[in-house]
Parts: C-alpha cells; structure tokens; sequence
C-alpha cells in the first residue's frame, strides 16, 4: 500500500525525518528505479504540477525533476526569477522587480501541487543561512503543498538521498561503511556548505562510520556538527572529523571529495564576503585533491563520489572519475529515483 504518512510534509533537510522516515523514502526510491527500468509506468502524481523556482543554474538538479515529474505523470514548471518578480524577503524588495516571498508562496499554493527552490551563493549575497530562511519562508506561507529544497546555502537534502542510496546499492547497507565527506581543492571560491552538510547527516543518519576531513579553517557549520554526531549515536554509526585527507581515506569504502567555501569569510562571521581570502585558503591547499595515489590507500572496494560537476584536474583527476572505482554517474541518476521518491511521497494526489 502507498504510505501516505508523508503527505504534505516539507522536504527542506533530512534532519527533519527520522531514520525509519529516511529508509522508507529509499525502499520506495528503489521500486521507483526497478519500474523505470522495467518499463512498468509509475503515474503516482498525474495531472500534478511541481512549481520550480531556480536562482541558480543547474543540470542534474534541474533536468532530474523535471524528468521525474513526467514518469509520475506530472509536470514541472521552471520559473526563472528574473523572469518573474524576483521572490524576496520582507524588506529586501525592490519596486516593480521583486515580490515578497509571502505573497508569491500563496499564490502557487493555490494553483499547483508542490514547490521547489534552489537559491545559495550570489543570490544571496553569500550570507550563510539566508537562502535557507528564504526557502523555510516559501514553507511558512504554503498551507496546502509541500516545499521541496532543491539547495540552499545550508542543506542540499536531494543530494544526500541520492548519495547513501549509492552507497547501498554498492555495499548493500551502511554498517561498518567508512564514508569519507572530504575537502578538496577548487580554483573557484563559489561552493557552498550544503552538499557536505547534507551528506554527512545523511550518512549518519543511516548508521555509516563516518569521517568529515578538510583543512584548517574550512569546518562545517557548528550545528551541523553537532547534529551530525547525534545522528550517529542514534543509529550506531560513528563520526570524526580530522585535518589530514590521506588519513582520512585510509580504509574507506566512500571517498566523497569536494570544496566548500570557508564560514569565517562570509556573513554573519564576517561583515561582507570575502572570497578572495577563501580563494587564498584554497591555493595553499592544492594538495587536497583525489587521485591515485589516495584511492590506494582506500579499501579495495572503495567508490569514488560526487555531487558533479567536479573540478576535473583539481578536485579529483580523470584517472579517478573516469574510472571503475567511481560511482559518482550512479550517484547522479540516482538523484532522479530519489527526488521521485520524496516528491510522491509529499506531494498532493
């Protein structure tokens, strides 16, 4: 039978569901997967409409929903906001191109079925924690669909379903998986804080062993950190966070390597952004990047992953991605059965 406990329910971080909640949305993730592959239709939202709001570009984020709303029967709408009125917060609107957040929410709540944003970075201005009151602000004003988080500057919870859904089809669980979410280097300062947020939460969710690994200077958020290391307590998992990459991947079953910009250099920490000085953090760090030589000292079976798009020749090397350690294309179709998932199960029908 459909389980219909989800209904309505806001997808905005994993920290929101339980354990058991996490687990179920896979279970159905993997049916969703096997009838696509079979062939077998899979209409659970016919006729439905997921609104999509994107201040930022995407392509697996973007192109995975909208495919996955056409094989559960639905449609998805891409609304560009500059080719709306620009949703903004109280205060921060502009006459004649912006409209408040309050006022856009309600109006598609009335029309549709379900709403997502993705909105970090520039948008934003780089203000840890805005784009996350934005999306959580969509969510206070939609009485009746739920508000699905397509990436904010905080979480990127899609990602993290589709990440530990890789690792369990690779290892076929998650007990005594060391999954490794580690820094490595960018030329470019402009990466958010929310793939990692969301990967080690959801990796601890589901009992992984898990190891956070980067420079100094380049931690997690506090809370994150902290919510993290509940999770593992709670589901028998365990977690670690160190300065060294190659102790790091000693022994992993997961290598998860990818840049984050530093907290310290963005508001509220700092009065203004400054990624200039974060790109200087980088630079002296160019050593962090996955190649050969550290997959070595992985376990045999380990898989290399990542969001993408990935710096290739900086964040990790051709050797690596392209070869047959990685997992990181499974990890990407995966984020299609995940988001199927979580939005058939929230959804209105």
């Amino acid at each position: 039978m459909f389980d219909t406990s989800f209904k309505g329910r806001d997808f905005i971080t994993i920290l929101d569901y339980t354990q058991e909640e996490v687990i179920k949305i896979l279970d159905f993730a993997d049916e969703l997967k096997a009838k696509f592959k079979a062939g077998i239709p899979h209409k659970y939202l016919e006729d439905q409409t997921l609104f999509m709001i994107f201040y930022n570009q995407s392509l697996r984020t973007r192109n995975s929903f909208e495919a996955g709303m056409t094989q559960l029967g639905g449609h998805a709408h891409f609304l560009d906001p500059s080719k709306i009125y620009t949703p903004a917060l109280e205060g921060d609107e502009v006459a004649y191109s912006t409209e408040r957040v309050s006022d856009v929410a309600r109006v598609l709540d009335r029309m549709g079925h379900g709403l997502s944003i993705r909105i970090y970075g520039d948008p934003v201005g780089w203000q840890n924690g805005k784009a996350n009151r934005i999306v959580r602000e969509f969510a206070r004003w939609t009485e009746r669909i739920p508000v699905i988080n397509m990436e904010c500057d905080l979480y990127h919870p899609c990602q993290g379903m589709a990440d530990i859904m890789t690792v369990r089809e690779h290892f076929g669980g998650f007990k005594g998986v060391k999954f490794v979410m580690s820094w490595a280097y960018s030329p470019s300062a402009h990466k958010p804080l929310s793939v990692p947020h969301s990967a080690v939460i959801a990796a601890a969710t589901v009992g992984c062993d898990v190891v956070l690994a980067h420079p100094e200077g380049l931690e997690l958020n506090d809370d994150v950190l902290e919510a993290t290391r509940k999770r593992a307590e709670e589901s028998g998992g365990s977690f670690e966070v160190v300065n060294d990459m190659e102790a790091a991947f000693e022994g992993a079953h997961v290598v998860y390597p990818k840049a984050w910009t530093s907290k310290y250099n963005i508001p509220p920490i700092a009065d203004a952004p400054d990624l200039d000085a974060t790109q200087a953090l980088f630079d002296a760090n160019k050593h962090w990047i996955c190649d050969a030589a550290k997959m070595k000292l992985a376990a045999p079976e380990v898989k290399y992953m990542h969001c993408l798009p990935c710096d290739r020749g900086y964040e990790v090397t051709d050797e690596v991605i392209d070869g047959p350690q990685s997992a990181a294309f499974d990890e990407a179709e995966n984020r299609l059965h995940a988001q199927k998932a979580v939005m058939a199960l929230t959804m209105d029908r």
